[in-house]
């Protein structure tokens, strides 16, 4: 059996300049979840906050 013959090599002269690129630090999932620290416990608590709210402080009609 002969063995196919094997693509040509391309050789990047940049593949080192832009190696920083394929590092997992800035894949698109990472980079969403560092964007805004702090953001999901904020919603939870936020939400956990008005839910508590309006079940103890039920309002008492339209008085000003």
């Amino acid at each position: 059996m002969a063995n196919p013959p094997s693509p040509p090599l391309y050789r990047n002269p940049w593949a080192k300049a832009d190696a920083w690129r394929k590092h997992p630090v800035f894949q698109q999932r990472s980079m969403f979840s560092k964007m805004f620290p702090g953001f999901g416990i904020a919603v939870v608590a936020f939400t956990t906050y008005v839910v508590a709210e309006n079940m103890l402080f039920k309002s008492e009609g339209g008085h000003h």
